[in-house]
């Protein structure tokens, strides 16, 4: 089977969970004898490839004379949109990504419909101009290569996957790592809402990442149920380097931590008020909060409006060994987001020995046995959880012990024989068509 894969990022350049994803699933549908051609916006050069082909968006160039390209962007007017959609990063963070050198911008063309044109691959001003361009690319890609199957992951993605799937015939799978819904709650863009809608609407098969997000794709979107899937992500197994397994603590006091966006889907605010109500009964506990995002800076007011900033620490952004370090640290995890399609944090705290709380609301809820769960806004019950795990070695002993092994069980190459399911019967409806 050969797979013509669309993602916006792809390790070690990666700003959350889906560009691990996206390498874990690779690596698992290599070993279902699938080969994958992975399309990135902007590739570095540093990307691990022994899984996939990656190709780089940036190094297409497209023929503006070419009939059947001026046919297809009669259908892309709509796709010029001047907006900043930037939903997860703060202020700061915001002006970092989306400003640019004289040097990028006299790379950059000035139209999408250029001969070539050099994408930033970030998620700053010019987001939907590149999201415009990269389904431009996709469809003079799916010209040049022989695939069986489509897969685009997330909105950023699905108009690529739907220009592939117009100028190629081959079925198309769109994943469904995180709805509008999840991001914002009911304070949707709409802009994002309709590409999401028609991505999904044109897929042939859609991919959820647990059975919650199946049932927003289905109730919010108007997704017909017998053509959405669930398939639940996993965790790709890596050696730990023993520098930082061995991280030594330089605090006495235990430590709890949060990591991921600091946005309304991850409950930041509930976090922080169950430390409060720790702290009240215990001052030996630090609470740590990894991460950046739009919240930020009023989780810190927060914070000294609390008077816990002495038992509270703010981290900023984290990734690779410094995330494993940050778990090295820990003695009880806390995930207690609003809306969690899967989420893969847990998963690497439980395999570094962290026993974790996450909260009903998440996806990962549906396959974890050995952790403690309890709903995002129960800030009482999630005190409770963390005492527990706090001060009875027994109970902390016996999450560790076997969330490793639950952990060490979800592999990806368990998932992509489901998603190796899926491409099948995708192929076959298109046959039946």
């Amino acid at each position: 089977m050969k797979v013509l894969m669309f993602g916006w990022e792809f390790p070690p350049h990666i700003t959350g969970g889906l560009g691990t994803a996206c390498y874990g699933m690779t690596k698992g549908l290599l070993k279902q004898g699938a080969e994958v051609f992975f399309v990135v916006p902007k590739a570095y050069g540093d990307e691990d490839q022994r899984a996939v082909r990656l190709v780089n968006a940036s190094d297409v160039a497209i023929d503006v004379h070419d009939a059947e390209f001026m046919e297809f962007t009669k259908n892309l007017t709509y796709m010029e949109i001047g907006s900043n959609l930037v939903p997860y990063l703060d202020p700061e963070e915001f002006k970092k990504l989306s400003s640019e050198s004289q040097t990028e911008r006299a790379m950059r063309q000035k139209s999408v419909f250029s001969r070539k044109y050099e994408f930033s691959g970030k998620y700053g001003q010019s987001l939907m101009e590149e999201i415009t361009r990269y389904a431009l690319v996709a469809g003079a890609i799916a010209s040049q290569y022989e695939f069986d199957v489509i897969h685009a992951h997330d909105w950023l993605t699905y108009y690529a996957g739907i220009a592939a799937q117009k100028v190629s015939g081959k079925p198309l799978v769109a994943h469904i790592h995180a709805t509008e819904f999840d991001r914002t709650g009911e304070n949707v863009n709409s802009i994002i809402y309709d590409i999401e809608r028609t991505g999904m609407m044109a897929a042939d098969r859609v991919i959820a990442v647990s059975n919650l997000t199946r049932k927003v794709v289905i109730e919010k979107y108007g997704i017909t149920a017998d053509k959405v899937f669930t398939v639940h992500n996993a965790i790709e197994p890596v050696e730990k380097p023993e520098s930082v397994l061995n991280t030594k603590k330089a605090v006495k006091e235990k430590v709890v931590t949060f990591l991921g966006r600091i946005t309304f889907q991850k409950g930041p605010e509930y976090f922080i008020e169950t430390a409060h109500r720790i702290l009240q009964r215990d001052r030996n506990v630090r609470f740590i909060m990894a991460g950046s995002g739009d919240m930020l800076n009023k989780m810190i007011r927060r914070v000294a409006q609390l008077k816990i900033a002495d038992r509270f620490h703010f981290t900023g952004f984290l990734k690779g060994e410094d995330v494993d370090r940050m778990f090295a640290l820990s003695d009880v995890f806390v995930m207690p987001s609003v809306s969690e399609p899967f989420g893969l944090v847990p998963l690497e705290a439980m395999r570094t020995n962290v026993p974790v709380i996450v909260s009903k609301q998440s996806g990962v809820a549906e396959v974890l046995k050995h952790a403690i769960k309890v709903d995002f806004w129960d800030v009482h019950g999630t005190a409770d959880a963390i005492w527990g795990l706090l001060h009875y070695k027994g109970l902390t002993d016996t999450f560790i012990k076997y969330g490793k092994d639950e952990v060490d069980s979800l592999k990806w190459e368990h998932a992509a024989v489901k998603i190796m399911d899926v491409y099948r019967d995708a192929v076959n409806h298109t046959r039946r068509k």
